[in-house]
């Protein structure tokens, strides 16, 4: 890499955010560790997609943060060609780990230097772009309730779980795909970037992100309490899959109208209110990314 590398993290948030004043020297010591000259950005969560627009003609571009910034990064880098570098820094890091990256900064340094990249599908929803998962329904209306508050995530989770109990909503869709149509009511409705598995070593994870097509599945009606306790596990990451979705369908696309004029979409974890209906595709191989070798079409840890 003849240039400096851009490096543009989000660090208002996650792990970035928990580094605080070390965060800029310890990203600078990795990729100098590596001998890659790099030009350091450090911004907040709302300006990280305008930076990466402004870097997007490098033919590299490291982003660090949350699978949400992730997401709206990768839809700028595919339509610009150039490689999306994740710097593992959100909460959870979904996508880094299903391409295997390390956790440390200087392996995944090491490993941006050696130049293993893969081709992987995004996933869209009109102009916005996924990497792991879209919903609609209770998740969306938990993160929203949650985020408002001024208390700490795990605490916010509180008044965020009564607002389910209180509301108890089911949303009434209907979706159309590949010639077909079908009416549902669900508390909630769950659009993958490729199969989340349902069973098997590897629940709720998917084995691949290459096949190119989105897997569809929809929380089964349940009472208030039955909502409650599958609204906590999904808050904390831990919805069952196997337990909480019933799987409707794999397709390339997919339509999904309801009765109201727009409705609160989560995507990659973050909620934006978009109007109906809602179109989802796949863009098969539509981005380059920084893979362990083998990763993107192998299971995630």
């Amino acid at each position: 890499m003849s240039a400096a590398l851009p490096v543009i993290v989000n660090a208002s948030g996650g792990t970035a955010s928990s580094l605080g004043d070390a965060l800029a020297p310890k990203i600078e010591a990795a990729f100098a560790n590596v001998g890659l000259a790099i030009d350091i950005h450090l911004v907040k969560g709302e300006e990280l997609l305008d930076t990466v627009r402004k870097y997007a003609d490098a033919p590299i571009v490291a982003v660090g943060g949350g699978d949400g910034s992730l997401g709206g990064a990768a839809g700028i880098l595919a339509e610009a060609g150039s490689t999306m570098a994740i710097l593992p820094l959100g909460t959870r890091n979904h996508l880094a780990k299903q391409l295997g990256l390390p956790e440390e900064l200087g392996d995944v340094a090491r490993l941006i230097a050696s130049g293993s990249t893969a081709r992987i599908d995004i996933a869209h929803v009109g102009k916005r772009t996924f990497v792991n998962n879209a919903s609609i329904g209770t998740y969306p209306q938990l993160v929203r309730t949650r985020d408002h508050s001024n208390l700490p995530k795990w605490l916010a989770t509180i008044p965020a779980a009564w607002f389910v109990l209180r509301r108890h909503d089911h949303q009434q869709l209907t979706l159309a795909w590949q010639g077909e149509t079908r009416d549902i009511v669900t508390p909630m409705l769950f659009i993958g970037n490729n199969r989340y598995e349902l069973d098997g070593e590897h629940i709720g994870k998917r084995t691949c992100i290459t096949d190119g097509g989105l897997s569809i599945y929809a929380v089964a009606r349940r009472g208030r309490m039955a909502l409650i306790a599958f609204a906590i596990r999904a808050l904390f990451g831990r919805a069952d899959a196997q337990r909480d979705f019933d799987a409707l369908v794999d397709t390339p696309a997919l339509i999904v109208a309801g009765n109201g004029g727009s409705v609160d979409v989560a995507l990659d974890g973050e909620v934006e209110r978009m109007k109906l209906p809602l179109e989802f595709t796949i863009a098969p191989r539509g981005l380059s990314v920084v893979a362990a070798p083998g990763e993107a079409d192998g299971p995630a840890d």
